[in-house]
């Protein structure tokens, strides 16, 4: 859309910086490395010994860079035991850990009063949350229910032809249950479950949904999706002229509305019903004041074309995954939701 006057001006003096044109296409312009020799590499990156830490943290310091000051001093973990967890190790960034709880759950798998960790530098946060799960376990706790649980890869086949890439999908779909046991094969705790499709022009993207038990799955269903691809490339009668195991079709670490409407991970519904004194007490609002705050946020949330309608899911799924080790990436799928008020008959929320 066409930027406003103020705003295209503003622009200007930002890409200018108070010099010429030309002398910001100067600063812009590439410098290449056999020009303006580059500064030494990290060195050792995958050696996870104490004398490879060693290496690294001797370079950097020597450029004036201190690791630890990204977050203090403490006791370390041996780098020996984080191998397969980093790459190029130097130290670590230490966030505190606050707990919330207990909160109730009465779920259909979970049943039982938790300690929750959340992990961040927001001051307030954890106050935050304690005091809603104090609020929500004093009104009996909260019904949780789990309805999907998907972790997608979406690999795209490029054909010469529209349809060529028909033919292609007409032969892979009966393959399913060989697809599966191949998938099966990469994983004990991998299982897939659906494949959908997209087609565009001579473009097919796959959609593989897979359960991937206790885990998050990212690389676990990479894996599977790259030995069926490869199964699929060899013994169809029709070849693609490329391929790709991950099409963007996903939603990985998106925000997306296929996360909204289906789920990348699991698709959960909560409910409870807080008591109108313990509200007033805790809270100092009514049911009716909290529902007249829902109804101008969801009109607020529409107009900012939202996907879905929250306050911000995000700051509990972020500390969460950040204090359990997830990946915090996914923040920006995990958060996509609804959160809907209701004023009981009997004046409760």
């Amino acid at each position: 859309m066409p930027a406003p006057w103020t705003t295209a001006s503003s622009i200007l003096n930002r890409l200018l910086a108070g010099g010429t044109a030309e002398e910001r296409r100067r600063q812009l312009a590439p410098r290449p490395p056999e020009i303006e020799p580059l500064p030494p590499r990290i060195p050792a990156g995958n050696d996870h010994t104490a004398g490879g830490l060693d290496k690294r943290r001797a370079m950097l310091a020597e450029r004036g860079i201190r690791t630890d000051q990204l977050a203090g001093r403490g006791p370390e973990i041996a780098p020996e035991a984080m191998a397969g967890n980093i790459e190029n190790h130097v130290g670590f960034a230490r966030v505190p850990v606050g707990v919330i709880g207990p909160l109730r759950i009465n779920g259909a798998h979970a049943r039982g009063d938790f300690y929750v960790p959340m992990a961040t530098t927001e001051g307030a946060l954890v106050a935050s949350y304690n005091r809603g799960a104090y609020v929500l376990s004093q009104s009996g706790g909260v019904a949780a229910i789990c309805l999907t649980e998907a972790v997608c890869r979406s690999p795209c086949f490029i054909f010469e032809s529209m349809s060529e890439a028909g033919a292609f999908l007409a032969w892979t779909l009966p393959q399913f249950e060989t697809l599966a046991a191949l998938a099966s094969a990469t994983s004990r705790h991998c299982r897939l479950e659906d494949i959908r499709t997209s087609l565009i022009g001579k473009d097919l993207y796959l959609g593989f949904d897979y359960e991937t038990g206790d885990a998050a799955g990212q690389n676990m269903v990479t894996l599977a999706t790259e030995a069926v691809c490869r199964h699929l490339v060899e013994h169809a009668p029709v070849k693609p002229v490329r391929w790709y195991v991950e099409g963007n079709l996903s939603g990985d670490k998106k925000a997306t509305m296929l996360s909204y409407l289906f789920a990348r991970g699991k698709k959960a519904v909560a409910e409870a019903v807080i008591r109108r004194d313990v509200l007033e007490r805790f809270i100092h609002a009514t049911p009716a004041d909290l529902f007249a705050a829902w109804h101008t946020s969801v009109l607020g949330g529409m107009q900012s074309g939202s996907i879905g309608s929250q306050a911000h899911y995000a700051n509990a799924l972020a500390a969460l995954f950040i204090a359990c080790g997830q990946d915090a990436a996914c923040g920006w799928e995990a958060p996509v939701g609804l959160t809907r008020l209701v004023v009981t008959n009997g004046g409760e929320l």
